[in-house]
């Protein structure tokens, strides 16, 4: 079971970027998919900015990112994207993409309710 993010990069303010997050060894269509930060010198927040179900597409969004960012997924490439829009400098954070068998864990989009993690990709958002 594995994820790797992609598409992290630099970017200026009011930019956009899109990350990836492609799975493999479990069946993604019936997973639940989260997307988390991590912002320099702090912890991972607990709840996430974004997550998905795959099942029915119910999605959650924190209010942080409501609006601005949009969560989707591609099941035959086994792919999840984060589409982030209107950047702002406070979005600069290290981004994990996490699956969970459980669907609850799209629901309630908390950290500790996936157990599967990617290793990260860096956003930087200048001003």
């Amino acid at each position: 079971v594995q994820l790797v993010e992609s598409g992290g990069g630099l970017v200026q303010a009011g930019g956009s970027l899109t990350l990836s997050c492609v799975a493999s060894g479990f069946p993604f269509d019936t997973y639940a998919i989260g997307w988390f930060r991590q912002a320099p010198g702090k912890g991972r927040e607990n709840e996430g900015i974004a997550c998905f179900v795959s099942s029915d597409g119910g999605t959650h969004y924190s209010d942080s990112v409501k609006g601005r960012f949009t969560i989707s997924s591609d099941n035959a490439k086994n792919t999840a994207y984060l589409q982030m829009n209107s950047l702002k400098p406070e979005d600069t954070a290290t981004y994990y993409c996490a699956a969970d068998h459980a669907i609850v864990a799209g629901r309630i989009c908390r950290a500790q309710a996936f157990d599967t993690w990617g290793q990260g990709t860096q956003v930087t958002v200048s001003q």
